[in-house]
């Protein structure tokens, strides 16, 4: 079910509120332009500025306009374990596929505790893919402590934002050949699926879901020759979008589309006119944009 191209959906404002008319209008849209899922309310969809109540919103609006056509992996990460369960449980009771749940931040846990963290998420009966982003969150879950924790049958996958290509293989050997590796950096998204990876949690796809889902199909196809005519168009975007924090780039792309407005949450602030500029000649290189 969880393969391809999985935006992580950005969420748009208005006026500072969350719009919730435009979020259901993208969920539209990237059924149209061939997205394979959508996954709401993580660090793209600015997870750390929304209330609660805004947060379960995002949830259940996206899992309504999906209406099951393509799967919703719902973000549902905290540094508080109570409060992940909290987060998991709303999205199992929204009607959520799946909920992607990130190694703690800032508090630093050991991997007995990160053991302990996602054994607590995956007891709420809800299938969890394990976000590791140490970069981030300053803790890295290491592939045997993810094998570990693959033995629960909740305990499904991994979005891998470590960069590391070869924790593909190694993870492959610690959680064995059925355990869902998504990649969760777009810039080697082709090498993650080419050492065995089976898709994207991708930043860029809010701007090109078409182009992305395109990539994904080909790379899973094992055309890897088309991939990288692909991936050519794809490169100056990837690096134009995270140029800035990723989302202030998404949101600038999509408000040049007339998707949204570029509207981000403080402490983030709109790109510099200069991104803009690369933002724009990067979507042009890629077709989106005359």
């Amino acid at each position: 079910m969880f393969k391809g191209s999985l935006p992580a959906l950005v969420t748009p404002f208005n006026d500072g509120q969350v719009d919730i008319d435009a979020l259901k209008k993208l969920v539209n849209w990237h059924v149209d332009q061939g997205s394979h899922g959508l996954v709401p309310v993580g660090t793209t969809g600015e997870s750390p500025t929304l209330t609660h109540g805004e947060h379960d919103a995002v949830v259940a609006a996206v899992v309504e306009a999906a209406a099951g056509r393509i799967p919703v992996i719902a973000g549902a990460g905290s540094n508080n374990t109570v409060e992940t369960v909290r987060l998991v449980e709303a999205a199992k009771a929204a009607g959520a596929d799946a909920a992607l749940v990130v190694t703690p931040y800032y508090n630093k846990p050991t991997q007995a505790g990160l053991i302990a963290h996602f054994s607590a998420a995956a007891a709420c009966g809800l299938p969890i893919i394990i976000y590791n982003i140490p970069g981030r969150s300053v803790v890295d879950m290491t592939p045997a402590t993810m094998g570990e924790l693959a033995k629960l049958d909740m305990i499904i996958g991994v979005k891998d934002a470590t960069g590391d290509l070869s924790r593909v293989p190694k993870q492959r050997i610690s959680c064995g050949t059925d355990f869902l590796q998504l990649s969760g950096e777009d810039a080697t998204a082709l090498g993650f699926n080419a050492h065995g990876g089976l898709g994207c949690i991708s930043v860029t796809a809010n701007v090109a879901p078409k182009l992305c889902a395109e990539f994904q199909a080909s790379t899973l196809a094992g055309d890897y020759a088309t991939a990288l005519t692909q991936l050519d168009r794809l490169m100056p975007l990837h690096e134009a979008i995270f140029t800035e924090p990723g989302v202030a780039g998404a949101k600038y792309g999509m408000s040049l589309l007339g998707l949204c407005r570029e509207d981000v949450r403080s402490p983030l602030t709109p790109l510099t006119d200069a991104t803009k500029e690369k933002m724009r000649a990067a979507m042009v290189h890629a077709g989106l944009l005359n």
